[in-house]
């Protein structure tokens, strides 16, 4: 396994995220690289801890938001989670991706419902158990119509089985630079990056109480909506049923996580 990724692993139970050599260039040249490129505007830095787990919480609108929150974020490294497709390509192209998210901070995961969703929370919880950062949106899946979709509860179990503060994040125009379909990011549109204020979601109880898990998720939302000012939505944002049988699942009750 390459150094560049050999501290990124998908697995579960692996040993702590360590920053990998990739990584720690990535930080020095692409984040200040970007924001002279970019010149985002960004308001209430002061909100970010500087050390300590914590979960950044923003709105999802392009491809381009996880990248953003970790180039805003900095020198704090922040991780996030990516398809693990993005990894495993041969060839030159291969290497490019995977130098590329490895160095923006990327954990490869299998991405997908049921048992890789849970995959997906225990490999974030094993980042925040080390006192690192990761950055999540609630929502799921990027809005394809700008508006704020309702929350899903993954990003509250965690805060409240970890107990780390979640930093709500309103990314605007991240759409602008880079809109669903696009290959390349614009040069010319700017975005900016609004953090709030540290949330202590342990007001709510346990983890292991869906009424709890939900009215979290609910205060999450409501903040990033006040940083993102986006139209609220009212449903969750979900792509078309593939199947019938995922059309049967999604009528059934469920919690979203």
């Amino acid at each position: 396994m390459t150094d560049d990724v050999q501290a990124q692993s998908a697995e579960p139970g692996d040993a702590p995220v360590r920053p990998s050599w990739v990584y720690t260039l990535g930080r020095v040249v692409l984040a200040p690289l970007a924001r002279t490129v970019y010149r985002p505007k960004m308001e209430g830095r002061e909100n970010i801890p500087p050390k300590g787990a914590v979960i950044f919480a923003s709105n999802h609108l392009s491809f381009i938001d996880s990248i953003v929150i970790p180039i805003a974020a900095a020198p704090r490294p922040v991780h996030f989670l990516a398809k693990s497709d993005y990894f495993t390509g041969r060839g030159l192209k291969g290497w490019f991706s995977r130098t590329f998210f490895t160095a923006v901070g990327a954990i490869p995961v299998d991405r997908g419902a049921g048992q890789a969703a849970l995959d997906a929370l225990d490999r974030q919880r094993e980042i925040l158990d080390t006192g690192a950062a990761v950055a999540l949106h609630p929502e799921g899946t990027r809005s394809r119509d700008g508006r704020l979709y309702k929350g899903r509860t993954g990003v509250a179990y965690l805060a409240l089985e970890t107990g780390a503060p979640v930093v709500p994040i309103g990314l605007i125009g991240t759409d602008r630079v880079m809109p669903v379909g696009a290959k390349m990011p614009s040069l010319t549109e700017r975005v900016t990056v609004r953090f709030g204020e540290p949330l202590d979601l342990s007001v709510h109880g346990p983890a292991s109480s869906g009424k709890a898990r939900r009215a979290a998720t609910d205060e999450i939302m409501t903040a990033i909506h006040a940083l993102s000012e986006q139209e609220l939505a009212g449903v969750y944002n979900e792509l078309p049923a593939s199947n019938t049988l995922e059309k049967i699942r999604r009528a059934l009750p469920h919690e979203r996580r």
